[in-house]
């Protein structure tokens, strides 16, 4: 368990006594964050996802904040080092050490190959509407 103090544009959010923290994008929300308790986001919304992993706090929910937000995390940990896992990349990090998380100035754009949509899509992968019984 780590203890990360968040602010949210210069503003004290929350401490979190958790395994973790999850930061994500829309994009990246339906996954790892979902199966944390964590909503999800349609993809073109402009906001950013908090979520603790296995939070120590049971009146401690995810929490969606505008994406122009900046971020900024103090970790305080019994280690002396903690993980921080970046997309695909994982850094081994002090835990005196402050992390600031912030929008980039660019944007990527998809190319969609499929004739189906992000809500088709969703249906079909979580069987919304599906009748079991049947």
């Amino acid at each position: 368990m780590i203890k990360l103090k968040v602010y949210a544009d210069g503003n004290y959010l929350n401490t979190y006594w958790s395994d973790g923290l999850i930061i994500a994008t829309p994009t990246g929300s339906t996954a790892y964050s979902l199966s944390c308790g964590g909503p999800i986001v349609a993809p073109h919304s402009d906001v950013v996802l908090i979520t603790p992993i296995a939070n120590h706090n049971l009146t401690v929910r995810p929490l969606v904040i505008s994406a122009n937000s900046e971020i900024k995390i103090l970790i305080e940990s019994n280690e002396d080092k903690v993980l921080a896992s970046l997309d695909y990349r994982a850094y081994s990090i002090k835990k005196s050490k402050e992390l600031t998380i912030k929008k980039a100035k660019f944007n990527i754009n998809f190319v969609n190959l499929f004739e189906n949509n992000y809500f088709s899509t969703l249906r079909s992968k979580l069987m919304w509407g599906t009748d079991l019984r049947n």
